[in-house]
């Protein structure tokens, strides 16, 4: 290990691993602007979602970095797999919003949690075509260095957010819609953005269906650690098992009063 490096093993606290999930997040910025805005071959994975070299190339840095400071370490990535079988995992999303990422849109984020026990205890949201990064330990939150919170808004002035309409079918379509009439402004678009704009104040609900785990563990730490509320649409902590659907609200009235008109 270098000079630089973490401590390891027992040594580690939870600001060592905060100092290494910003770290791993220095080192995937550059590789993302590198391939942002280049003609970069498009695949379609079995979900049919997008993914390209550069979602492949950060997440496959970020997995060396990680064994080479923590082996004893799991990992969990959206490109290469893994579980929660080790008590410590590291969850990656290299690139989350690939389809703002090949469309040009600089609103994709590279998300990193630590997850102990199936609760992920440090997190990054990193924006690197923004130069933009919230990090968060679920007691405190912070944006470029400074302290990051949430705003006090009801139901009726908040500002709701979800990545896309098409992301909600059937009954979510419904719920979705009744508390977008209650609420005092809707916007679609931001993916990980969303979220970190919640944690800073600038909106005050985000609301989505169909995630996966290495789409949510990076955003429980910030947004709690910034004074919002993040679970399930049944109010449930968002663990590896959830079922895709997420209500981060900036605070906890808000936060009963979305779930209450999702549940109607």
């Amino acid at each position: 290990m270098d000079a630089g490096s973490p401590p390891a093993g027992n040594a580690a606290t939870k600001a060592d691993f905060l100092a290494f999930a910003h770290r791993l997040a220095d080192f995937a910025a550059p590789l993302a602007r590198h391939y942002f805005r280049t003609e970069l071959p498009v695949e379609a994975k079995a979900d049919a979602s997008p993914v390209t070299a550069a979602d492949r190339a950060i997440e496959s840095l970020l997995r060396a970095e990680i064994r080479s400071v923590y082996p004893d370490h799991g990992i969990l990535g959206e490109e290469e797999g893994g579980d929660f079988e080790r008590p410590l995992t590291w969850v990656i999303d290299p690139i989350d919003g690939t389809k703002s990422f090949i469309t040009g849109m600089p609103l994709f984020g590279t998300l990193i949690a630590l997850v102990a026990d199936g609760r992920p205890i440090v997190s990054v949201i990193d924006m690197p075509a923004l130069s933009e990064r919230w990090c968060g330990t679920g007691e405190a939150a912070w944006f470029g260095g400074r302290p990051a919170r949430t705003s006090d808004r009801h139901l009726s002035e908040a500002r709701l957010f979800a990545t896309s309409p098409d992301i909600f079918a059937g009954r979510d379509s419904e719920a979705f819609a009744r508390l977008s009439e209650a609420v005092g402004l809707r916007r679609f678009g931001g993916d990980c953005y969303a979220y970190g704009l919640l944690a800073s104040g600038h909106c005050d609900l985000v609301v989505e269906a169909g995630l996966q785990i290495y789409d949510v563990m990076a955003l429980v730490p910030v947004v709690e650690g910034a004074g919002g509320v993040i679970t399930d649409w049944d109010g449930r902590a968002l663990t590896p098992a959830f079922d895709g659907r997420v209500v981060a609200a900036a605070n906890a009235g808000l936060h009963a009063d979305a779930l209450r008109h999702l549940r109607t």
